[in-house]
């Protein structure tokens, strides 16, 4: 059976859900998920979990992601993105310097706020923003907490003499649920002009890099080959969050039968924690809620062995 984690590399123009639709197809099996949606419009890393590996789909959602992109300043989009329509123009001063871009990127590292777009897929009263937004319908959106780790401009600034536009290049690295467009968008205000993402690729996600992935047509070849096995990647790249315990056959002959645990069994104190059998991952535990001092299981990756 097959299970594990396929890296693979959405390209431009396909959702995250043609991915995974067209991943059930070639291995004829159902159980197929992404860890995270990609635009359409955007390429880069979306780590797809077959088999087994959708029950680490819930841990790796929550990753950190690195993007490479690229901020147009001089007008914004009723997207964000360079897919919408121009909603305001400005024209840029020449004379805008990369040290004050320097310095407003600066400014957005660390615990910020966001408000979610428009076209998104928040969900508000039951309906997603973006079905709103295509209704005309611009709704009220509380701001959601974000972090940036690092954000720096990656090339130097082109000054566009038609457009009267300014773009560059950057690099972010940030917690899930970052709106990139977003974050453009308020960079540009910042700056005192309207500002869309005119380019973003994902090369990171969790712990899996763009030189890690490989495309469907990859995929589809290692499948004619019999090779599918060597693209797949463990289930424990979506758990390396959580420290590792390796259990004895007496723990274990307890564990497989999801049974509490005390938590003077374990030498650790760190919770949520992976126990390991015999080198394979077998179950994720963590502190009771109601019971003092025992550990409950919070999923059982392996029951037979």
């Amino acid at each position: 059976m097959v299970e594990g984690i396929l890296p693979i590399w959405k390209e431009k123009g396909m959702t995250s859900f043609a991915c995974v639709s067209r991943i059930r197809y070639l291995l004829g099996i159902k159980k197929v998920g992404h860890a995270g949606t990609l635009d359409p419009e955007v390429e880069g890393v979306l780590p797809i979990a077959v088999g087994a590996g959708t029950k680490v789909l819930e841990y790796m959602l929550n990753a950190d992601k690195t993007y490479t992109g690229e901020i147009t300043i001089g007008y914004s989009t009723s997207t964000e993105d360079a897919t919408g329509t121009i909603i305001e123009r400005l024209p840029v001063s020449k004379d805008i310097q990369e040290e004050e871009i320097d310095q407003v990127l600066a400014e957005f590292v660390g615990s910020i706020e966001q408000i979610p777009p428009m076209f998104s897929a928040v969900k508000v009263k039951g309906k997603k923003l973006y079905e709103y937004a295509f209704e005309g319908i611009e709704i009220e959106r509380s701001a959601r907490k974000v972090r940036i780790d690092e954000l720096k401009r990656t090339s130097e600034i082109i000054y566009d003499e038609v457009e009267k536009t300014v773009r560059f290049s950057f690099e972010v690295s940030c917690s899930k649920g970052t709106y990139i467009r977003t974050l453009a968008v308020d960079i540009g205000k910042k700056l005192g002009y309207p500002a869309h993402m005119s380019e973003l690729t994902r090369i990171r996600s969790g712990n899996i890099l763009a030189d890690q992935t490989y495309t469907l047509e990859e995929v589809k070849a290692a499948l004619t080959n019999d090779n599918l096995e060597n693209l797949l990647l463990p289930i424990d790249v979506g758990l390396t969050q959580f420290t590792k315990i390796t259990i004895d056959d007496k723990l274990w002959n307890r564990v497989k039968n999801g049974a509490l645990l005390d938590e003077e069994d374990i030498t650790t104190e760190e919770y949520p924690v992976l126990f390991v059998y015999k080198q394979v991952i077998v179950a994720l535990y963590d502190k009771h809620p109601k019971k003092t001092g025992k550990l409950k299981p919070l999923k059982m990756f392996k029951i037979e062995m």
